[in-house]
């Protein structure tokens, strides 16, 4: 017997199968496939521990039907030998059959059956009831096998909170992506929250996936390393150093080096699963070419009158089955890649938070938080479109060739034209892109550098505001931005013209093709089947042509974020080895350096020299210096953090840091206190009593459970240093080194802290201390004294020893001691009590009361709160980043569409319905021509149908790229409008915005959802517009061909509708998650950056680390499900595509007598586009409606509080305004908010011009609240305040604060050059810019830099020092030179001669001024004309010091107190 026989099965009008392919072929096969498989699944089951399973129903029945399956396939092996044995002599098939599908049953065990294959049914009623019986288990155990079993109870997974259903999903729930269903439903129901989303699969998440690369990536750096010490090991010179060109060609070769190391790490981690889902594609790609053979079959059926029907029908299903087969494998092939490039973004983001955690001093210096947050953001979003895009670079040519090749088949050699035109358009993408990716790195420099300067501008925010300097600070960013633009419009305008090419592809190679093969030969007729089977290759051919360009250029662009990437991640580190770290012992030294030489570079001069120090276990060490000298380096070497060139360092035991600028977490104060430790409640007390803040604590609104900004924004000087303080001293460290963390606290307050921790009784008695300090009065009590000068030590000894030696030491103690003696004991209770608490009170009630305007919805719910929650309410300062709810608003793309105009989007409108007419046009016209008859084996007027059809397909091209050009222009005026808004809108935001709102929800809008706008809305645009146009000329043609087709259309477009209203309410709430989660990343990562020395010199990293893996998985939580949303929506409608393409074939076959093969292959060849169609308006209307999430999130920032106007239009006001300095207050008064209490009541003041008056008082008086209300920080709430006879409340904001200046107790600077530091607006020439350095004692430094003016300052101003950053404050002031000056504290950070120096330049350079000191030291102001001492909000008196004394009131207490009487 044959195993196949044509006659029964082809050519006939009722096909069967053989009986011998029956017992042979469709049993033997899937048994066979099933015995090949099983011991690759068993050994899948043994690597990955999921072979167990749980005995619930499903299995009991599973196992049941299995053994009935079973001893089914034995029965009928029995009845073979009893009643067939004669058949068996001729054919041992009939046994062979039985026997191995009994087998493969026992074989399968619990993997339930899905055989192909059936015994033809006799007449005997016998066989023929027990095949139907067989064949409804076997049916039965196929659907149970669709469900898949539970795991056991044992398995950790179980334990996971709301694990991910696809863990347990079966097979076919993964293929179709049914196990998503869940979360659509639930997110229709109800708006999603974060809560209602899954845990992150192990494979996911960032523990597991960081920890062997980051070991991998290691290894490739050293590789890297050793291979470029090779390579120019034969370039190195004679001499000790490389010269400039090798050092240049060193860098250039690491940068390109580093980013393909990076790529490989990436390629051996992600590979495997990547390649998975390349074999997807490769199913895929064969059922796509299967398509046009079997369209093909079907028209060739139609022109075949005496075809049997049922073939016609089998084409039809046929086409159907493979339609929805290439859906499903593509979608697959998605997954895949969105899931690798998850895993990509997270281990990028790991990697590069490790780097910022140990690169070194002088790579910070160009690598700003701004840079990190764009490699974070932009860049690994860069290389998650590349894994997407990919496989394209190397697949679509292989498409091209195969299309190509059976278009051959097809037209023979006419097909060479299209492979020219193909050529033709290589070269030109090729140029395009190479073009885009110089365009994309320009871009993304002046990205980086937008980003950059706006986090210093949030974090200097404060500065900015007291002198007006938004407007400068604006328009820098709006120039980068400007630059940013052009880049991206020369780059979109490259990128339309390749648009233009690849979708005018399709019929540049048809016209070609068609019109080389009419006219060559007369004879060669371009029937139906040749004209549509082409156009369906080609539109094949399409796919590859236009996704090419695109691969190219992501891959471009990947290659670009790979290089920056790697650059950073390749950037030099901090040596472990620089610094000994020995285990604690009782016995030796604790500190030791010898011979040591250090840099903040390996190029640049060194900071310090000859270092030679031993510091004895439990000593304490002062080290004293001028501003500059080099104490802070000294610190900085024996944490590791400076570059050692010789010398040999050693520490013993653990240790605790406490830096020159308080670095304070945004976290609550005890959790900054704590640190990561365990709560000791004992400890923890004494330590915040010693370090001075039980009365900070009864200030702040919760205590110790009050939430501080990032920053420490509502903290003062004072009071951040000792919060730094008490995190070193709750550590219970061996080795403490503290960077004059007494400078910004009171004198008494300083005396006690010093005598409560750092003393001979205080609780580090036993810890080795080294002190930098400015404080005389605590030098006697250290053990040793070390003297700096310009990075060296030029004394060291005790104090008696030094005083003994009667040095430069003796005479600066002999000089400066007396002024030490007498404001030591009043140094600045206001300055770190009264100011720090009034200010600290202010900015906390200001906060909240901006909070309470905010948040009136939910202030206006009915709570009620236990203690504990009230104390977590009152203590919350900063707000979380919120997602909204529900669809995007209508008004969002209406705000959208508005800043784009109506003149550019009517044209876009006319542009794509004009191109998609004229494709309707000529696609109607070739159906037209497909259906000429033919005369004398010819067809006439070929040069005008060929004629028409080029002018049709011209008017298309022309017109594509109209509509790219335009929606790309328009793109980019709503994102410079929607920019220049969100810009706008947050500086003109008031402080209290600032201190409720991290910066990372902020950096992120300029970030990640300016980029959006920029490039993600547009591109979606494009597309979906594109197809939503196409889709409709599709629709039109197959209700002209078939107009009973809108009986099938109208109920798939009603269901289309359906599924997509499900999606798109879940679709967009998980694009909000995703957005919110993502503020967190950025702001931990900023704070970490800030911190690093901090958290490095308290081995803090692992728990850093571990905080930033929990913030990128709580990001990924959002992310994974977002990509599969778009993945279950694509499977179902193009389910509902793949409909519309077997009803177009059925009713095609059903008037086959009366429909024109031409007009059948238009109607079936467009049908099979709308799988395509649908899957890409799926993925253009998600993205589009997920990035507008971009706009609606930028837009959020419009409705908050604003400040009053920057300038008022027709000002009247003087330009010399003012020209006296007089201040009258009149009844002013201010109120944090209606219904508390008054922080100034009423007060009436007149300070006449070029008076010095001097303002002190105790905790809460209002000092600091009468000088913001000054600068109108705060509002008045009533009364008004006059300078120079014109009210302060009826003028700008700027009109007032550029005319008057404030040197402020926090020096803040900002990158960029000195003279802009001090000059943002170029207002003055640079011999005032000089004169005044030189009056700031700066000229001499200032001097010495190779740059002088032009010296770039790093982020913060990092590479001065603190005391030089004050300085250059003080400059600030004496530049401007106004004729109002308020002083707050401007010499916390500088030595004492310094200071007497700054004193006496600002009693003699603002003699003429009006000067407001807020006293923190008494002797000050005990030459001002008058004192104002303020108490509760009022004056309680007034007058000159001397007769304040007299007068022995409230004055004179505190003078005694400072003992100044």
């Amino acid at each position: 017997m044959l195993p196949f026989d044509w006659n029964l099965t082809w050519y006939t009008p009722h096909p069967d199968l053989s009986q011998c392919f029956q017992h042979t072929v469709l049993v033997w096969f899937p048994c066979m496939y099933l015995w090949s498989c099983g011991p690759l699944y068993l050994v899948y089951l043994w690597f990955t521990g999921q072979g167990g399973i749980s005995l619930t129903s499903l299995c009991c029945a599973k196992t049941v039907l299995g053994l009935c399956l079973v001893s089914f396939g034995f029965l009928e092996v029995f009845y073979v030998l009893v009643e067939r044995s004669a058949e068996i002599h001729q054919h041992m098939v009939f046994l062979l059959s039985p026997v191995i599908r009994s087998l493969t049953m026992v074989r399968r065990g619990r993997e339930g059956g899905r055989e192909g294959c059936r015994d033809t049914p006799t007449h005997d009623a016998m066989r023929f009831i027990a095949f139907f019986v067989y064949f409804s288990l076997q049916l039965t155990q196929l659907i149970l096998s669709c469900f898949s079993d539970q795991r056991p109870s044992t398995d950790t997974h179980t334990y996971r909170k709301n694990p991910c259903p696809v863990e347990d999903a079966s097979f076919l729930s993964k293929m179709l992506f049914w196990w998503f269903g869940g979360l659509v439903i639930r997110g229709y129901r109800t708006p999603l929250q974060a809560e209602d989303l899954w845990c992150l699969r192990e494979e996911d998440s960032s523990d597991c996936i960081i920890a062997d690369l980051e070991i991998d990536w290691a290894r490739e750096c050293t590789k890297l390393q050793q291979k470029e010490e090779c390579s120019l090991s034969g370039c190195r010179p004679t001499g000790p150093k490389l010269t400039e060109q090798t050092q240049l060609l060193k860098k250039l070769r690491q940068e390109q080096n580093s980013g393909f190391c990076l790529f490989r790490v990436l390629a051996r981690s992600f590979g495997p699963f990547f390649l998975k889902g390349t074999l997807f594609l490769v199913f895929h790609d064969a059922f796509m070419f299967s398509i046009p053979q079997v369209l093909s079959l079907l028209l060739g059926f139609m022109r075949d009158q005496d075809s049997d029907l049922w073939k016609g029908f089998m084409f039809a299903f046929l086409l159907f089955l493979l339609s929805s087969l290439q859906s499903l494998f593509n979608h697959q092939y998605m997954y895949s890649c969105f899931t690798v490039g998850m895993r990509v973004k997270t281990a990028v983001m790991g990697l590069v938070y490790r780097k910022s955690l140990v690169i070194s001093s002088a790579a910070r210096q160009s690598c700003t938080v701004g840079e990190i947050v764009n490699l974070v953001s932009a860049d690994t979003q860069k290389l998650m479109d590349m894994v997407v895009y990919f496989n394209a670079v190397w697949v679509a040519p292989i498409e091209i060739a195969l299309c190509l090749y059976f278009l051959w088949q097809l037209l023979g050699p006419s097909a060479l034209a299209g492979i020219a035109t193909v050529i033709l358009i290589f070269p030109l993408n090729g140029f395009i892109a190479k073009m885009r990716s110089k365009l994309q790195v320009i871009q993304m420099c002046y990205t980086d550098s937008r980003i950059k300067l706006m986090n210093e501008i949030l974090s200097g925010i404060k500065i900015l505001k007291f002198y007006a300097w938004e407007q400068a600070f604006l328009e820098r960013v709006l120039g980068y931005r400007e630059k940013e633009l052009n880049a991206l419009k020369r780059s979109q305008v490259l990128y339309s013209i390749s648009i233009a090419s690849f979708n005018s592809s399709s019929f540049l190679i048809a016209f070609s093709m068609f019109g080389v093969y009419v006219v060559v030969d007369d004879r060669n007729i371009l029937d139906a089947q040749k004209v549509f089977v082409s156009m369906a290759l080609i539109h094949i051919l399409k796919t590859p042509l236009s996704q090419l360009p695109f691969a190219m250029s992501t891959t471009m662009q990947a290659v670009v974020s790979l290089r920056r990437l790697g650059k950073f991640l390749c950037q030099d580190e901090l040596k472990p080895d620089d610094v000994d770290r020995e285990p604690y012992s009782p016995d030796g030294d604790g500190v030791v350096i010898d011979s040591g030489t250090f840099g903040w570079s390996k190029e640049g001069p060194p900071c310090l020299i000859r270092i030679n120090v031993r510091v004895k276990k439990g000593s304490l060490v002062a080290v004293v210096g001028h501003v500059g000298s080099g104490k802070s380096s000294l610190l900085s070497a024996m944490l590791g953090e400076t570059e050692k060139r010789s010398g040999h360092v050693s520490v013993k035991g653990s240790v605790a840091y406490v830096p020159q600028q308080a670095w304070i977490q945004n976290a609550t104060l005890k959790d900054n206190i704590v640190f990561g430790q365990e709560r000791k409640e004992s400890w923890y007390h004494r330590v915040v009593e010693a370090c001075a803040l039980l009365p900070d604590l009864e200030i702040l609104p919760a205590g110790d459970g009050t939430e501080i900004g990032e920053k420490g924004l509502n903290l003062s000087g004072g009071q951040k240093q000792r919060v730094s303080l008490a995190r070193a001293v709750y550590r219970k460290a061996d080795v403490y080194l503290l960077d004059d963390p007494l400078s910004a606290v009171d004198a008494h307050v300083g005396q006690h802290i010093f005598e409560r921790v750092f003393g001979s009784e205080g609780l580090l008695k036993d810890q080795t201390r080294v002190l930098v300090t400015h404080g005389l009065s605590f030098l006697p009590q250290a053990d040793l004294i070390l003297v700096m000068v310009e990075g060296e030590i030029t004394e060291m000894g005790s104090y008696l020893e030094l005083m003994a030696r009667d040095g430069a030491f003796a005479e600066f103690i002999r000089l400066f001691a007396g002024n030490e003696r007498k404001e030591r004991s009043h140094r600045g209770e206001e300055r770190d009590g009264t100011h720090s608490t009034g200010y600290n009170h202010l900015v906390i009630k200001q906060c909240f009361d901006w909070l309470e305007r905010c948040l009136v919805d939910v202030n206006s719910k009915q709570t009620t709160y236990t203690e504990d929650q009230k104390q977590e309410v009152l203590g919350k300062l900063t707000e979380v980043d919120k997602a909204n709810t529900g669809r995007v608003k209508l008004e969002m793309y209406v705000e959208y569409f508005r800043t784009i105009g109506l003149a550019l989007i009517i044209p876009i409108v006319f542009l794509y319905a004009f191109q998609q007419a004229a494709s309707l046009a000529y696609n109607y016209w070739l159906s037209v021509w497909a259906d000429d008859p033919i005369i004398n084996g010819t067809q006439i007027d070929t040069d005008l149908k060929l004629g028409v059809f080029g002018a049709l397909g011209f008017a298309q091209g022309v017109s594509i790229f109209g509509t790219t050009v335009a929606i790309s222009l328009g793109g980019i005026i709503a994102s410079r409008h929607l920019h220049l808004d969100l810009l706008n809108n947050v500086l003109r935001s008031p402080m209290a915005f600032f201190e409720v709102t991290p910066s990372g929800n902020l950096l992120n809008r300029f970030s990640k959802e300016v980029d959006a706008i920029d490039c993600m809305i547009p591109d979606g645009l494009k597309m979906m517009l594109g197809y939503l146009f196409k889709l409709l000329e599709v629709c039109i043609i197959v209700l002209v061909a078939m107009p009973f087709a809108g009986v099938v259309l109208l109920p798939l477009t009603l269901l289309y509708a359906f599924i997509q209203s499900f999606y798109v309410a879940t679709s967009c709430q998980l694009r909000r998650l995703e957005a919110v989660s993502r503020s967190p990343i950025y702001t931990h990562f900023n704070e970490t950056f800030q911190g690093a020395s901090v958290i490095r010199a308290f081995s803090e990293q692992e728990r850093f680390t571990l905080q930033a893996n929990g913030r990128i998985d709580h990001n990924q939580t959002a992310y994974f499900p977002r990509f599969v949303a778009t993945r279950w929506l694509a499977v179902n409608l193009e389910f509902l595509g793949n409909l519309l393409v077997l009803a177009a074939a059925t009713l095609a076959l059903m008037g086959r007598d009366t429909l024109s093969p031409g007009i059948v292959g238009l109607a079936v060849s467009h049908s099979l586009q709308v799988t395509g169609i649908l899957s890409w308006i799926v993925r253009s209307w998600t993205d589009v409606e997920n990035n507008i999430v971009s706009v609606e999130r930028v837009k959020e920032y419009a409705d908050t509080p604003k400040e009053a106007p920057w300038t008022i239009e027709g000002s009247m006001l003087p330009l010399a305004w003012p020209t006296h300095g007089t201040i009258e207050l009149e009844e002013f008064g201010l109120q944090y908010r209606k219904g508390l209490d008054w922080a100034l009541k009423g007060i009436s003041l007149s300070i006449q011009e070029k008076e010095k008056v001097g303002i002190v008082g105790r905790t809460g008086a209002g000092k600091s609240s009468l000088a913001l209300g000054i600068f109108r920080i705060l509002e008045a709430a009533k009364g008004d305040i006059y300078i120079d006879g014109i009210n302060i409340a009826q003028i700008g904001l700027h009109e007032l604060r550029s005319r008057i200046t404030i040197i402020p107790q926090d020096p803040v600077l900002f990158s960029g050059s000195l003279r802009m530091n001090l000059d943002p607006f170029d207002g003055y020439s640079d011999e005032e810019v000089w004169r005044a350095l030189e009056l700031s004692h700066l000229k001499s430094f200032v001097s010495g830099l190779p740059d002088k003016l032009n010296h770039e300052c790093s982020e913060g101003g990092e590479n001065l020092s603190l005391g030089q950053r004050q300085l250059v404050c003080l400059a600030r002031a004496l530049l401007r030179k106004t004729k109002i000056l308020v002083l707050d504290e401007a010499t916390a950070a500088v030595d004492l001669e310094t200071d007497n120096l700054i004193q006496s330049t600002i009693r003699t350079q603002f003699d003429d001024c009006t000067v407001l000191t807020i006293a923190h030291r008494l002797n000050t102001i005990m030459d001002y004309t008058r004192v104002i001492v303020m108490d509760r909000g009022l004056i309680t008196e007034m007058d000159s010091p001397s007769n304040l004394i007299s007068e022995r009131g409230q004055f004179y207490l505190m003078c005694r107190e400072a003992g100044l009487v």
